[in-house]
């Protein structure tokens, strides 16, 4: 094993990419009960960056490794293997850190992946996948037919938000900030795709006519989360989870108060800790499967090795994005696929 080398911030501020650099440091060999993996790709999040800046809602000690999921290969047993081998492709524990090349981690925490998928894709597993299915089913009750409209379409949870309700039954009304953003969703199978502006609501029955709308899923925030509101029918709920806008909801007391809108946040989380863990084992083996037989997906715009973090950061917090950035401690950076 070369020297490994971890993606590490000792403070937080403004600029993400300024406070993360990658150091070398020493792994012991594993503990009693603990696998050693060498991480093969890990998704850079918006929670990622938030959490570089000191926004999120839940911030690490410092010092820190970067990097809250991941998907690696386990390099060395000991103890109880709890079902594992040398070899296996593992889907590591969400907030271990996984801007790494290499980490120790108990062996009972690993989930076992398939060989014959593409690592990158598996790597997202954790975190985006299950928001997007959880605001499909959580927040009202959908049947196939019903209709939604998201924002953010373009972005990771809006990629699987529309495959997983294509699945479903379940119509999408997708909305993006900006024109040369829609082809990316229209590839993605996304039959109305629409430019996010003060009279949206009419360009919505313009598109769709008078359909009942009674979920919008907000990332966001600010005037894009009453425009989201006013396509709802009376009673209808708009659920935020994230403010990729940078500011605070708002939502006119004409629409909150005269139409019934509902508006609630969702952070998975919360979720995470509430759940039961056979819910939790229930969804995650529902979504892997989709990832293996190519019904999820998500569209990468670049990776980069441990080395270059700091891009890899940058680029994540750019608003300007069609595609996921990846982080690849062992293997070759790629181009935009």
């Amino acid at each position: 094993m070369s020297t490994p080398k971890q993606a590490r911030y000792e403070s937080r501020g403004p600029v993400p990419h300024e406070v993360i650099r990658a150091v070398e440091f020493e792994l012991p060999p594993p503990a009693a009960g603990e696998s050693r993996v060498a991480v093969l790709a890990a998704p850079v999040n918006p929670s990622d960056v938030l959490t570089l800046t000191g926004e999120y809602g839940q911030l690490p000690p410092l010092p820190a490794v970067g990097g809250n999921e991941g998907v690696g290969r386990v390099e060395a047993i000991r103890g109880e293997a709890h079902g594992l081998t040398e070899g296996d492709i593992v889907l590591l524990p969400v907030g271990c850190g996984s801007w790494t090349t290499h980490l120790n981690l108990p062996s009972k925490t690993l989930v076992k992946l398939p060989h014959d998928v593409d690592p990158v894709q598996l790597s997202m597993l954790t975190v985006n996948p299950p928001t997007a299915a959880l605001m499909l089913s959580d927040i009202i009750e959908l049947q196939p037919g019903d209709w939604v409209v998201q924002n953010a379409a373009n972005s990771a949870v809006g990629g699987y938000l529309l495959q997983l309700a294509r699945r479903r039954g379940i119509n999408v009304i997708n909305v993006v900030r900006r024109s040369s953003a829609v082809q990316a969703v229209h590839d993605l199978g996304g039959e109305h795709v629409l430019v996010d502006a003060e009279d949206l609501p009419k360009r919505v029955r313009d598109a769709v006519g008078d359909v009942h709308v009674r979920l919008g899923i907000d990332c966001v925030g600010g005037v894009h989360t009453e425009h989201l509101a006013r396509c709802l029918v009376p009673g209808g709920t708009v659920v935020n989870y994230g403010a990729m806008g940078g500011d605070r909801c708002m939502l006119s007391p004409r629409y909150l108060v005269f139409n019934d809108i509902h508006l609630r946040g969702f952070w998975l989380a919360q979720w995470f800790r509430k759940a039961r863990p056979e819910r939790r084992q229930a969804l995650f083996a529902e979504l892997a499967g989709l990832v293996a037989d190519g019904t999820l997906h998500a569209r990468i715009q670049a990776s980069y090795g441990i080395d270059h973090v700091r891009e890899a950061v940058q680029a994540a917090a750019s608003g300007a994005r069609d595609g996921k950035i990846v982080i690849e401690p062992n293997g070759p950076s790629r181009a935009a696929i």
